[in-house]
């Protein structure tokens, strides 16, 4: 009896959790997409497609495939300040599917050479066709993340790899420093040119 009451409440609670749970990986927001790379991809602009909302995770019409091997990297730029705290790869469950990520924090226009450095954390993947495992990071590392790269160097022993989504979990903030530029710029010049205007009337008035 304890067992069914428990399904019964896991029952009642799931709609609920899906839609807290899509609230969660809501990251992609705040890609800034007109900067945002993927190397090694066979059709061109591709890899933006795989970051996406978590409800949309199932639409296999969007992908990206890598080209020349089963390498691919990307460069995924914030609009603001992020705290990465989870990665969700989907992928076909076959050997398509990533087999390992590699995770590096402020480096932009990453190349395949600049992965050949320790990344900040590196995962071991298992197949997941449906999005479902997530990948927590080491959120001290990543609680200061404008920029990050995402490196796929192996898969499950296919020619390619191929991708369907990547689901970003964390928590976002709004960078404010060119604006605090502009107004110490601001602050410091009026004194002096109210200090001018003062002056020079006192100068034409004594002659």
């Amino acid at each position: 009896m304890a067992h069914g009451h428990g399904r019964c409440c896991c029952c009642g609670e799931e709609a609920a959790g899906s839609g807290e749970r899509g609230a969660d990986w809501g990251l992609y927001l705040r890609i800034d997409r007109q900067r945002l790379q993927c190397l090694n991809e066979r059709r061109e602009g591709s890899g933006g497609l795989v970051f996406r909302a978590w409800e949309e995770r199932g639409d296999r019409a969007k992908f990206v495939e890598s080209d020349d091997d089963e390498e691919l990297l990307f460069n995924v730029p914030f609009t603001g300040t992020v705290k990465l705290k989870g990665v969700i790869v989907m992928g076909e469950d076959d050997g398509s599917h990533p087999a390992e990520m590699r995770l590096f924090r402020n480096i932009p226009h990453m190349s395949f050479d600049d992965a050949a450095r320790e990344p900040e954390q590196t995962f071991s993947l298992n197949r997941d066709p449906a999005g479902e495992l997530e990948y927590p990071t080491k959120i001290a590392r990543f609680s200061n993340v404008h920029h990050l790269s995402i490196h796929f160097p192996k898969n499950f022993g296919a020619e390619t790899t191929k991708i369907f989504y990547i689901g970003l979990k964390g928590e976002w903030m709004e960078a404010h420093r060119h604006e605090v530029t502009i107004c110490n710029y601001e602050a410091s010049a009026n004194p002096a040119d109210h200090r001018l205007e003062q002056f020079t009337p006192q100068t034409h008035f004594i002659s």
